[in-house]
């Protein structure tokens, strides 16, 4: 639970910003990350970019043993990483039909060996094949493996990405791209989003908490055995440098699967609101953001100017951002957060007033990151000893949107 002397300590630190910024709380972040490793345990974790934005944050990261490598959410940005030193190892963990970006790849020697993009289908191979010509130098790639539970026929739990199920399927793809000019195949991935993604604590639903348990049980069990079948097949085929799996919400689990070699993981660092509702960890929360109050609508309302920063996902009320410090703070049913303005009613709207600060989480992770330019950086414990130890800019402050 939020706490006083945690809200005097970021009033402290930042004092002398007007809001709306945004803030990461470095003790959190560390701890967050020392808490991932423990969680890992021992296997290397990937860090997911689209969680974070924001290089120094990255970096910070990675220099922590026990990370290694990135995954990218688009090419654009691995290229942009690559070039500038982040990592020489970027996993980009969705298709691209990036024409320029594929011909600045095979352009480029060092990010060709740096950079494996992510393929499921002979479809993708085309596309490659038409940005570049039949001629073009080697391109690593990583084939993904579709995790979803299908428990009976008609019914898919889990996220719609690769058409790549069996191992049937996976070894006749590893073949067909070995047998490729111009291609590599170096890895494997499978990103189980229904163990890794849902919570398995949502506060106020027992029953639905207990099926959603039930649910990623069995379907772990059926993956862990469909993922080692796969892997043993395409290895036959292709000397694979890495198998990649899990997220933040299933390292324990992903982990005990002797075919994976590395985890991904990246939320985990910031500890947005969605993470909230599972019972085998609770990060930190280490991303946070300050908006002023505007107006005094009520006795036990405040207005503050605007906040609406909604996750991605399904438009539901878990995807908006959520007042964290004063206490006892809540959105309205009937506005929520908007673009312009965000209404706050609870017992500690009766002690704001204009130019007073009420701090938020997002519900998700790097999104933050694309509402502002730059994150202040708070260290030190306690009111008296804490200050913004440097500000650092978000991939939006360096003038990038991937996306």
């Amino acid at each position: 639970m939020p706490t006083e002397p945690e809200l005097d300590r970021l009033e402290a630190a930042t004092k002398g910003l007007d809001p709306p910024f945004a803030v990461v709380d470095l003790a959190a972040f560390d701890h967050n990350a020392t808490d991932l490793l423990r969680r890992a345990g021992g296997v290397p974790i990937r860090l997911a970019t689209k969680s974070v934005r924001c290089r120094y944050l990255l970096e910070r990261a990675l220099a922590r043993t026990g990370f290694r490598g990135l995954m990218c959410y688009t090419l654009a940005e691995a290229l942009w990483l690559c070039g500038l030193g982040t990592s020489d190892d970027l996993l980009v963990a969705y298709p691209t039909a990036d024409r320029a970006g594929l011909r600045r790849l095979a352009a480029d020697p060092v990010a060709r060996r740096a950079i494996t993009i992510t393929v499921d289908s002979l479809a993708h191979l085309d596309l490659v094949d038409a940005a570049l010509g039949a001629d073009h130098p080697e391109i690593r790639v990583c084939l993904e493996l579709d995790t979803a539970w299908r428990p009976l026929p008609g019914v898919h739990v889990g996220t719609r990405r690769s058409p790549v199920r069996t191992p049937v399927q996976a070894v006749t793809l590893a073949e067909q791209i070995t047998r490729r000019p111009g291609f590599a195949l170096v890895g494997i991935m499978a990103y189980e989003g229904q163990i890794a993604g849902v919570g398995d604590a949502p506060p106020g639903r027992p029953l639905y908490g207990a099926a959603v348990r039930w649910m990623q049980r069995r379907s772990a069990a059926e993956l862990a055995a469909r993922r080692a079948a796969v892997v043993a097949a395409v290895r036959s085929v292709a000397p694979l440098e890495f198998v990649n799996g899990g997220g933040t919400g299933s390292l324990e689990v992903t982990r005990a699967d002797n075919a994976v070699t590395e985890l991904a993981a990246g939320s985990g660092l910031f500890g947005p609101t969605l993470f909230d509702a599972y019972r085998a960890f609770r990060p930190r929360p280490a991303a946070l953001f300050a908006l002023p109050v505007v107006r005094r609508p009520g006795r036990r309302s405040a207005t503050l100017l605007t906040g609406g920063y909604l996750a991605s996902g399904p438009a539901k009320a878990d995807r908006l951002p959520q007042p964290y410090l004063p206490a006892g703070l809540r959105l309205t049913a009937t506005e929520g957060a908007g673009e312009v303005q965000t209404p706050v009613v609870g017992r500690a709207a009766a002690r704001l007033r204009p130019g007073d600060r009420v701090w938020l989480r997002h519900a998700k992770a790097g999104e933050l990151a694309e509402r502002f330019t730059e994150f202040h950086l708070v260290s030190g414990d306690g009111a008296a000893r804490a200050v913004v130890e440097r500000t650092v800019p978000t991939y939006r402050g360096e003038a990038t949107c991937f996306g």
